[in-house]
């Protein structure tokens, strides 16, 4: 009786640990489509999906965190926005700021809530994440529908705002949002793996991140305030961000190239290093979660 020996090129696919830590293979990415399509689908219609108000939670808090740094950090505090509304100036980098968190938080804890699913079928691991950005960009074109709204309302009742040439560049600063958030979420999602303690210090760390980040203030207000703290600020890439996108919306404030330049390398030098970690933790996280 005849053996045949089954070689390496009988077998359609070969499921193997990456040898590359930064490997990010577009190809079986792109192959995966359709589960990321699907993931994107879970997350958007199915975080509301038991609640009274749904998806108009979507609008509500960005609405309700202006309305309070309105009162709050204008009114009371009196920080000026220039000639811009204080309400309009707020929500324009909620809107900016609430995409990153949101990538931030829904990724950093992306082994421990998909264990169960890793655990039991292959597929490759960084669609998980990706599919939270994607998700999370269709989140942020609903409230970005909302600071329209309200922008066309402050024009037409006269106030002194207007587009600016370089707001055809914005899409790129919504890209940035995401890498960033994806980067420190990926290496978040691999250290709590081992360090639970990290997943209670998420929360409060982005809390201080937005008061670092020029979100309720310009940033020229800070270096003429406290200069001797501003470098907390002016090193923060999330700032530039921020106050290019009000720029380029509200034409206030101003944009710092310098600025912009170093957020798009540290970005990316982000992005890769969480790739690596995230790469190089999906090889052994199932004994730990």
């Amino acid at each position: 009786m005849n053996t045949t020996n089954n070689s390496d090129s009988d077998w359609l696919f070969e499921i193997a640990p990456k040898n590359n830590f930064f490997s990010l293979n577009f190809k079986e990415v792109w192959q995966y489509r359709d589960l990321l399509l699907l993931f994107v689908k879970r997350d958007v219609v199915t975080v509301y999906k038991q609640t009274i108000l749904g998806p108009l939670w979507y609008l509500i808090q960005p609405l309700f965190t202006s309305i309070t740094f309105t009162v709050i950090f204008n009114n009371v505090a009196g920080i000026s926005t220039g000639i811009v509304p204080s309400f309009l100036f707020n929500l324009a980098g909620i809107t900016i700021w609430n995409y990153f968190t949101a990538c931030l938080n829904d990724t950093s804890d992306t082994f421990k809530r998909n264990a169960s699913i890793f655990g039991k079928v292959y597929f490759p691991r960084i669609i998980m994440p990706l599919s939270v950005v994607v998700s999370n960009l269709l989140k942020f074109g609903i409230q970005f529908l909302i600071f329209v709204i309200f922008y066309l309302y402050f024009y037409y009742q006269g106030a002194a705002i207007s587009l600016n040439a370089s707001v055809l560049f914005f899409p790129l600063l919504v890209v940035l949002m995401g890498v960033l958030g994806l980067g420190l979420g990926m290496i978040i999602s691999s250290l709590v793996t081992k360090y639970r303690d990290l997943s209670y210090l998420i929360g409060f760390g982005v809390q201080l991140l937005m008061y670092l980040s020029a979100v309720m203030y310009p940033m020229a207000l800070i270096r003429e305030k406290i200069p001797d703290y501003a470098w907390l600020v002016s090193y923060n890439p999330l700032a530039y961000i921020i106050e290019s996108s009000r720029y380029m919306l509200l034409n206030t404030g101003h944009i710092s190239v310098s600025g912009l330049v170093y957020t798009f390398l540290l970005s990316f030098f982000i992005f890769f290093m969480g790739l690596l970690i995230f790469n190089k933790t999906e090889k052994s996280f199932i004994d730990t979660v």
